[in-house]
């Protein structure tokens, strides 16, 4: 147990961490390369007034997801994970439920080393069918949609918040207290929102918020618990 501890840590992550970091910041190089062409190929360059304004409306709808997201998608996704997930997109809606779905079917504890390691393989995997389901997606895609019906095209909207329900209703399986717990932090949360509670936020109705308190709220409660069990544990 002890040599394959130190694979891991001397050999697996630091390779992971390395090889992750040089990709992601490929990826970020390669995502600036429309820019590049749009200003030295074609000429457009936008004043650096009208450059900062569309940075600030970005990111004062997206900026708090450049915070949480990691923080809250690291503990299932791993580190192999949260760097093949940011580099190839589709976290909420398909890495993050496939890196719970491999650990739980594995049986493994989920943020452990085998977690971990079987989250990677999960998700390098949901990476290659994405890419084939997406490029037959659009070769196909317009031919394939014209024959489904209006139907079922409608509830296809209704996939993540079917995914995220069934990934609760899983939590709530394994751990009843942190999935009530989490349930009733949301919905007072959110109540709190629709009363107007929020509507102190300058810049917007303060809808950011709820995300922030449920998962940095669930978080300290989840550690608390997990503390107290210990306590007893050892008592």
């Amino acid at each position: 147990m002890n040599e394959k501890n130190d694979v891991y840590n001397k050999e697996y992550i630091p390779s992971i961490i390395k090889w992750g970091r040089i990709t992601n910041l490929l990826g970020v190089a390669l995502a600036f390369a429309p820019i590049l062409v749009c200003t030295f190929v074609f000429g457009l360059r936008p004043s650096g007034k009208a450059i900062l304004t569309g940075f600030l409306l970005i990111a004062s709808m997206e900026g708090v997801f450049w915070i949480v997201e990691p923080i809250s998608y690291f503990s299932v996704l791993g580190i192999p994970g949260t760097y093949m997930s940011f580099l190839s997109g589709n976290i909420s809606n398909l890495r993050l439920p496939v890196a719970l779905a491999t650990q739980e079917a594995a049986e493994v504890e989920i943020g452990s080393e085998k977690g971990t390691v079987i989250s990677a393989i999960g998700i390098g995997v949901s990476v290659i069918l994405n890419v084939v389901v997406l490029t037959v997606g659009v070769i196909l895609g317009s031919t394939v949609l014209s024959m489904i019906p209006q139907e079922i095209v409608s509830a296809l909207t209704n996939i993540v918040p079917a995914l995220f329900g069934a990934l609760m209703a899983q939590q709530v399986v394994s751990s009843t207290k942190n999935g009530i717990i989490a349930l009733l932090i949301a919905v007072v949360t959110i109540g709190a929102y629709y009363k107007g509670l929020f509507s102190w936020v300058p810049g917007g109705d303060g809808y950011f918020l709820i995300i922030i308190i449920c998962v940095f709220g669930t978080i300290l409660l989840g550690r608390m618990l997990a503390s107290r069990n210990m306590q007893k544990e050892e008592k």
